[in-house]
């Protein structure tokens, strides 16, 4: 499972995680700008990192908001939807 907050990318710096998407993954952008993500994957080999569009993006965070609802974790819910309303 991902947890880290931060994480270093070794070209664009310094990226901030949006959410979790499962076990594995998790989405995160650039710190400062907030105009490039990433889909971040962490297996045994090390971690990826796959470049996605802003709409990718949005529709990935969108979708862990509907599981967030739908599981009743309220406090995860508001904290993703406020990350979700400054970012896109």
């Amino acid at each position: 499972m991902i947890t880290e907050t931060y994480l270093n990318h070794p070209t664009f710096g310094l990226l901030y995680s949006i959410c979790s998407l499962d076990k594995d993954r998790a989405l995160y952008t650039t710190l400062y700008a907030q105009r490039l993500f990433f889909l971040v994957t962490q297996n045994n080999e090390g971690i990826k990192f796959e470049p996605i569009t802003r709409n990718e993006a949005r529709i990935f965070a969108e979708s862990s908001l509907r599981t967030l609802r739908r599981e009743g974790s309220q406090a995860d819910y508001d904290r993703l939807q406020a990350i979700h309303r400054h970012t896109f």
